[in-house]
């Protein structure tokens, strides 16, 4: 995809999974890059980018918002990925969840307001604010029905970013994501990013675990799809104000994601890769039951963007790098 965001001045909050796959492909275009995470955030998925002259680092909190006016000063455009992204971490501390998220996206909010309202805010949402959807595939004009602390926030902030666009134009675009794989996400940890964990699991020689029969839909999507959408939502002006869900638009269950994972890393290691069937933990949260297909044609209407990374390239690219690099 032609990148049309170059030489600009661009702040991205978290230095995780998205925020590294995009500040690598904004870098690539020569924007100057500043990447604002929190103290105790692992920059190992950055290291290498680390030393290019046009990424600046700033160590800072989102609720202070002398860390926030210095970083937001002069930037063309912030995507906001800073969120505590782990489910039942927000269900245990659902207070902490909410300072830590919604206040830090409020003072964002209020210092842009204040300081630079020539700054548009691209934030990155999920389709689980939606709840358990009514239809195959589903859109953006779902009643939202959130069913964990998580998916409640995200849906706050939806909220906010809408009402200081109506009430102070402070530019902003909503792109709620489906389930989302790729390169730099970690892939130890069962309640961040469900294939990735099964991609390390079966490069470790670890049976790929499935709960129940296994036969709920899911919309996986490639990252780097998603990086598009991100510079596309960014660019274009017909996306302020605006919430979009986003998906590959094709659904497949648990059972032929996880045989693909198999079938692919047995043919790159020559190892065998085995599945086993449990139930259902009795803790296991409803909202890991739903099934969904993203309708992502609102999207595509205001962008033309369309996932150009298929499913099963997307995975291959993605085992790829983890059995070359872990």
């Amino acid at each position: 995809m032609e990148c049309k965001l170059k030489h600009k001045k661009i702040l991205i909050t978290g230095g995780g999974f998205l925020g590294s796959n995009l500040a690598r492909r904004l870098l690539d275009e020569g924007n100057e890059i500043t990447l604002f995470f929190r103290a105790n955030t692992d920059l190992s998925r950055i290291k290498d980018i680390i030393g290019n002259r046009n990424l600046k680092l700033v160590d800072g909190s989102l609720l202070d918002k002398e860390d926030i006016k210095k970083a937001i000063k002069n930037k063309d455009y912030l995507f906001h990925f800073a969120w505590q992204t782990d489910l039942k971490k927000s269900m245990e501390k659902p207070v902490e969840d909410l300072n830590n998220d919604v206040l830090g996206l409020v003072n964002i909010l209020e210092t842009c307001k204040e300081f630079n309202r020539e700054i548009k805010i691209i934030f990155a949402s999920a389709v689980t604010v939606i709840g358990n959807a009514s239809k195959l595939p589903s859109n953006e004009y779902e009643e939202e029905n959130p069913l964990s602390v998580y998916d409640l926030h995200k849906l706050i902030a939806e909220k906010y970013l809408q009402f200081y666009y109506k009430s102070f134009e402070i530019k902003s675009c909503v792109l709620r994501l489906s389930n989302v794989f790729g390169e730099h996400q970690k892939i130890d940890n069962p309640n961040r990013g469900v294939l990735n964990f099964m991609i390390g699991k079966s490069l470790r020689g670890e049976p790929l675990t499935v709960y129940g029969d296994g036969k709920w839909i899911r919309d996986y999507c490639y990252v780097q799809n998603y990086i598009d959408a991100f510079i596309l939502a960014a660019e274009s002006g017909n996306t302020n104000g605006e919430i979009y869900v986003l998906g590959s638009g094709e659904g497949r269950t648990f059972n032929e994601a996880v045989e693909k994972i198999k079938s692919i890393v047995e043919s790159l290691t020559g190892k065998k890769v085995f599945i086993e069937h449990v139930p259902f933990p009795e803790s296991e949260h409803e909202i890991n039951k739903r099934n969904f297909i993203a309708d992502y044609s609102k999207f595509n209407s205001a962008t033309n963007w369309l996932p150009k990374i298929s499913f099963e390239e997307g995975l291959r690219k993605t085992i790829e790098f983890y059995y070359n690099n872990v």
